[in-house]
């Protein structure tokens, strides 16, 4: 070995040296045991800690419980399949993760699975304290959740589901979920509330609808952090407020999942314009025009923003046509195509069809589509403008009385 050869290696050695210096100490052997217990499986060990809530427990405004009081038939506000399945074969499903942006290197390194049982709510939350953890883990949440026949989660078809796949097939075990109905709620809260919130988030829902205010939160973004921080100092206290998050998100996910049936069975109970008028446009694509109807009357009484209300007005007068009303379809778009809005080009361009067709009626026909094209030209419009111009160039027969 030459003398620079030794020279690299002494600089290598003391390199090693200082990161040797800077390891951390070794953690405690064992956490509090009122946070957990371990638990040991044939793939290794990792934590468990097992959280249970009475009978209608309240979060907020809302009763745990109240999902297994509701009627089957209601259900199917989630999903076609939840209906065929009780609430006490729910499982309620949320991770705590190295990333929010998921990809083969993301891991969960928390996973809550919480569901309701004759005596009250019940939270089981699996935790690696280190990554040799992760097998025992994964088989550990997989024998869980056998017990269970559909899975609620909050955008868990974009993130949790997909992350948790990838680390099972990573670790060569048997992926649970292909077996699960998968309700992601997320979808059904954002047709509900996305018109009357700015924001659908887990979180803003909990303050929003259920009025639930979290104390001391670390917020989703800290806790990959926080986790990197227990992985070096092994302090199951600091980390004790990342496992109330992930308790209080899957509390909130059984509430809501509560409240979308209710909504379906009593729309009596929305106060809010927004929520009546998405709840109708859900109806509608139900098919349940004149439940609906009624949403949005009721939501037009009330004071609204003017994009809104727009909306409805132009919503309103398409199932008033569907269903025959044509006077009520006219007097909404006529208030639509008198005050600029986003919906009076093609409020015109109905009433020069129903001038045309209905009461025949060319000259007026032609006012409407001059209006029309006007605001918002297209070649549609310009081929009636022609066709109407003609028609109206025919003299009409004299009448009679």
């Amino acid at each position: 070995m030459n003398e620079s050869q030794q020279k690299q290696l002494e600089m290598l050695r003391r390199k090693i040296a200082r990161i040797e210096a800077r390891a951390p100490a070794a953690r405690p052997a064992a956490p509090p045991p009122d946070l957990g217990r371990e638990v040991e499986t044939e793939l290794g060990r990792h934590w468990e800690i097992e959280r249970r809530w009475p009978a209608h427990h309240r979060h907020g405004s809302a009763d745990v419980g109240a999902l297994a009081d509701l009627p089957a038939d209601l259900l199917a506000a989630l999903s076609e399949e939840a209906a065929g399945c009780p609430p006490e074969q729910w499982v309620f499903l949320d991770t705590e993760t190295s990333g929010v942006s998921g990809g083969s290197g993301a891991f969960a390194f928390l996973v809550g699975a919480g569901h309701i049982t004759p005596g009250g709510f019940v939270l089981r939350q699996f935790f690696m304290r280190d990554h040799g953890e992760e097998p025992s883990m994964l088989a550990a949440l997989a024998r869980h959740l056998a017990s269970f026949r559909l899975v609620v989660t909050y955008n868990g078809k974009a993130f949790d589901l997909p992350l948790l796949e990838t680390r099972y097939r990573l670790a060569r075990q048997p992926v649970p979920f292909p077996r699960l109905v998968h309700v992601d709620l997320l979808f059904s809260a954002r047709r509900l509330w996305r018109l009357a919130l700015e924001s659908c988030r887990l979180v803003d829902l909990e303050a929003r609808i259920l009025g639930f205010e979290r104390q001391g939160d670390p917020g989703g973004a800290l806790i990959p952090k926080l986790y990197l921080d227990f992985l070096r100092t092994g302090n199951f206290r600091l980390f004790v407020p990342v496992f109330t998050h992930n308790a209080f998100d899957i509390l909130s996910l059984a509430c809501l999942s509560a409240i979308v049936p209710a909504a379906f069975r009593d729309p009596g109970r929305l106060t809010h314009p927004a929520e009546m008028a998405a709840l109708a446009r859900w109806f509608h694509q139900e098919g349940r025009i004149e439940e609906a109807l009624r949403l949005l009357r009721e939501a037009l009484r009330r004071q609204m923003p003017e994009e809104l209300l727009w909306e409805c007005l132009w919503q309103a007068a398409d199932m008033e046509r569907k269903l025959g009303r044509m006077d009520a379809a006219v007097a909404c778009w006529s208030e639509l195509s008198t005050i600029r809005n986003p919906f009076q080009a093609q409020a015109l361009e109905k009433l020069a069809i129903y001038y045309e067709h209905r009461e025949k009626n060319p000259a007026l026909a032609l006012e409407m589509a001059l209006a029309a094209q006007a605001l918002a030209p297209g070649e549609e419009l310009a081929k009636r403008i022609a066709r109407l111009r003609r028609k109206a160039e025919v003299p009409r027969p004299p009448r009679l009385l």
